[in-house]
Protein backbone atom coordinates (compact mmCIF):
# COMPACT_ATOMS: atom_id res chain seq x y z
CA UNK A 1 0.00 0.00 0.00
CA UNK A 2 0.90 3.68 0.64
CA UNK A 3 0.13 6.39 3.00
CA UNK A 4 -2.78 7.05 1.31
CA UNK A 5 -5.12 4.29 2.34
CA UNK A 6 -7.70 5.07 -0.25
CA UNK A 7 -6.09 7.16 -2.41
CA UNK A 8 -9.50 8.91 -3.23
CA UNK A 9 -12.28 5.98 -2.79
CA UNK A 10 -13.78 5.28 -5.67
CA UNK A 11 -17.22 6.72 -6.18
CA UNK A 12 -19.92 4.05 -6.39
CA UNK A 13 -18.17 1.31 -4.36
CA UNK A 14 -20.62 -0.34 -2.16
CA UNK A 15 -18.63 -1.15 1.06
CA UNK A 16 -21.69 -2.80 2.49
CA UNK A 17 -21.14 -6.02 0.10
CA UNK A 18 -18.54 -7.53 2.37
CA UNK A 19 -18.97 -6.44 6.00
CA UNK A 20 -15.73 -4.99 7.22
CA UNK A 21 -14.80 -5.61 10.72
CA UNK A 22 -12.58 -2.98 12.38
CA UNK A 23 -11.10 -3.77 15.89
CA UNK A 24 -7.22 -4.38 17.35
CA UNK A 25 -5.43 -6.88 16.48
CA UNK A 26 -5.74 -10.44 18.36
CA UNK A 27 -3.49 -13.70 18.26
CA UNK A 28 -5.83 -14.94 15.83
CA UNK A 29 -5.40 -11.71 13.31
CA UNK A 30 -1.92 -11.27 13.97
CA UNK A 31 -0.60 -13.92 10.97
CA UNK A 32 -3.21 -11.24 8.68
CA UNK A 33 -1.63 -7.98 10.31
CA UNK A 34 2.10 -9.39 9.68
CA UNK A 35 0.88 -9.82 6.21
CA UNK A 36 -0.73 -6.32 5.48
CA UNK A 37 2.55 -4.34 7.44
CA UNK A 38 5.32 -6.60 5.83
CA UNK A 39 3.98 -5.78 2.29
CA UNK A 40 3.81 -2.35 3.00
CA UNK A 41 7.52 -2.38 4.85
CA UNK A 42 8.76 -4.23 1.95
CA UNK A 43 7.54 -2.67 -1.42
CA UNK A 44 6.33 1.11 -0.61
CA UNK A 45 8.95 3.23 -2.22
CA UNK A 46 8.12 6.07 0.24
CA UNK A 47 8.95 3.74 3.45
CA UNK A 48 11.66 2.18 1.20
CA UNK A 49 13.53 5.40 0.96
CA UNK A 50 14.04 5.90 4.53
CA UNK A 51 14.14 2.31 5.84
CA UNK A 52 17.76 2.32 6.34
CA UNK A 53 17.27 5.65 8.59
CA UNK A 54 14.31 3.86 10.96
CA UNK A 55 17.15 0.90 11.82
CA UNK A 56 15.40 -1.66 9.56
CA UNK A 57 16.50 -5.38 9.23
CA UNK A 58 14.46 -8.15 8.38
CA UNK A 59 10.65 -9.30 8.43
CA UNK A 60 11.46 -11.49 11.48
CA UNK A 61 12.01 -8.08 13.56
CA UNK A 62 8.34 -7.27 12.39
CA UNK A 63 6.80 -10.46 13.40
CA UNK A 64 8.60 -9.68 16.92
CA UNK A 65 7.29 -6.07 16.89
CA UNK A 66 4.06 -7.79 16.55
CA UNK A 67 3.90 -10.39 19.09
CA UNK A 68 5.21 -7.38 21.53
CA UNK A 69 2.11 -5.30 21.13
CA UNK A 70 -0.23 -8.69 22.59
CA UNK A 71 2.38 -9.05 25.09
CA UNK A 72 2.23 -5.50 26.21
CA UNK A 73 -0.71 -3.65 24.90
CA UNK A 74 -0.29 -0.91 27.72
CA UNK A 75 2.40 0.68 25.15
CA UNK A 76 -0.04 0.18 21.78
CA UNK A 77 -1.86 -1.69 19.74
CA UNK A 78 -2.28 -3.23 16.12
CA UNK A 79 -5.90 -2.14 14.46
CA UNK A 80 -6.62 -4.43 11.52
CA UNK A 81 -9.66 -4.00 8.91
CA UNK A 82 -10.71 -7.73 8.20
CA UNK A 83 -13.24 -9.03 5.89
CA UNK A 84 -14.49 -12.13 7.07
CA UNK A 85 -11.19 -13.67 8.43
CA UNK A 86 -9.02 -11.77 6.17
CA UNK A 87 -7.31 -8.76 7.44
CA UNK A 88 -7.25 -6.20 4.81
CA UNK A 89 -5.81 -3.50 6.13
CA UNK A 90 -3.83 -2.48 9.49
CA UNK A 91 -2.12 0.08 11.13
CA UNK A 92 0.14 0.70 14.09
CA UNK A 93 -0.83 2.90 17.42
CA UNK A 94 1.53 3.63 20.29
CA UNK A 95 0.68 5.33 23.15
CA UNK A 96 2.49 8.64 24.17
CA UNK A 97 1.81 11.56 26.55
CA UNK A 98 1.44 14.94 25.36
CA UNK A 99 2.02 17.87 27.14
CA UNK A 100 0.33 20.27 25.37
CA UNK A 101 -2.79 17.83 25.35
CA UNK A 102 -1.54 17.25 29.59
CA UNK A 103 -2.63 12.83 28.38
CA UNK A 104 -2.82 10.14 26.14
CA UNK A 105 -2.58 10.70 22.25
CA UNK A 106 -1.80 8.15 19.80
CA UNK A 107 1.45 7.95 17.18
CA UNK A 108 -0.37 6.48 14.11
CA UNK A 109 2.78 4.14 11.95
CA UNK A 110 2.67 1.59 9.01
CA UNK A 111 -0.93 2.13 8.08
CA UNK A 112 -1.50 -0.29 5.28
CA UNK A 113 -4.01 -1.62 3.15
CA UNK A 114 -3.44 -4.67 0.48
CA UNK A 115 -2.83 -3.14 -2.84
CA UNK A 116 -5.66 -5.10 -4.68
CA UNK A 117 -8.16 -3.40 -1.79
CA UNK A 118 -7.11 0.04 -2.25
CA UNK A 119 -9.90 2.58 -3.32
CA UNK A 120 -12.73 0.62 -1.30
CA UNK A 121 -13.06 2.88 1.25
CA UNK A 122 -11.39 0.45 3.94
CA UNK A 123 -8.93 3.12 5.02
CA UNK A 124 -11.53 5.64 5.92
CA UNK A 125 -13.31 2.86 7.44
CA UNK A 126 -10.42 1.60 9.43
CA UNK A 127 -9.45 5.25 10.39
CA UNK A 128 -12.76 6.25 11.36
CA UNK A 129 -13.40 3.04 13.31
CA UNK A 130 -9.70 4.04 14.80
CA UNK A 131 -10.85 7.54 15.41
CA UNK A 132 -13.39 5.81 17.97
CA UNK A 133 -11.95 3.51 19.66
CA UNK A 134 -9.44 5.42 20.93
CA UNK A 135 -11.64 8.16 22.21
CA UNK A 136 -13.04 5.40 24.50
CA UNK A 137 -9.66 5.21 25.36
CA UNK A 138 -9.27 8.76 26.50
CA UNK A 139 -7.03 9.41 23.33
CA UNK A 140 -7.42 13.22 22.44
CA UNK A 141 -4.85 13.71 19.31
CA UNK A 142 -3.92 10.82 16.44
CA UNK A 143 -0.38 11.91 14.96
CA UNK A 144 0.97 10.33 11.65
CA UNK A 145 4.01 11.21 10.13
CA UNK A 146 3.89 11.67 6.34
CA UNK A 147 6.80 11.36 3.50
CA UNK A 148 6.34 15.10 2.16
CA UNK A 149 6.09 13.33 -2.03
CA UNK A 150 3.31 11.45 -1.31
CA UNK A 151 0.55 13.22 -2.22
CA UNK A 152 -2.28 11.06 -2.02
CA UNK A 153 -1.43 10.12 1.69
CA UNK A 154 -1.50 14.28 2.31
CA UNK A 155 -4.95 14.30 0.86
CA UNK A 156 -6.31 11.69 2.15
CA UNK A 157 -5.12 12.61 6.02
CA UNK A 158 -6.07 16.02 5.51
CA UNK A 159 -9.59 14.78 4.14
CA UNK A 160 -10.09 13.15 7.48
CA UNK A 161 -9.02 16.58 10.05
CA UNK A 162 -5.00 16.00 9.82
CA UNK A 163 -3.40 19.48 9.71
CA UNK A 164 0.23 19.52 8.50
CA UNK A 165 2.73 20.96 11.43
CA UNK A 166 5.77 22.53 10.18
CA UNK A 167 8.57 20.23 11.68
CA UNK A 168 10.20 16.70 10.29
CA UNK A 169 10.16 13.74 12.19
CA UNK A 170 13.92 11.98 12.67
CA UNK A 171 15.26 9.10 14.47
CA UNK A 172 18.00 7.40 16.01
CA UNK A 173 19.05 4.34 16.20
CA UNK A 174 20.26 3.20 19.39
Amino acid sequence: MSESPDEDAMPGVDRNATPLVCEPMTAATLPGALRVITEFLTADPHYLASSAAYGATDASTTATALALFLARPELGFVFVAREADAVVAACVACYAISTTRGGLVIKLDDVSVLPGHLGKGIGTAMLDALKAHVRTLGVSRIDIGCHRDNDGAWRFYERHGFVPLDEERLACVL
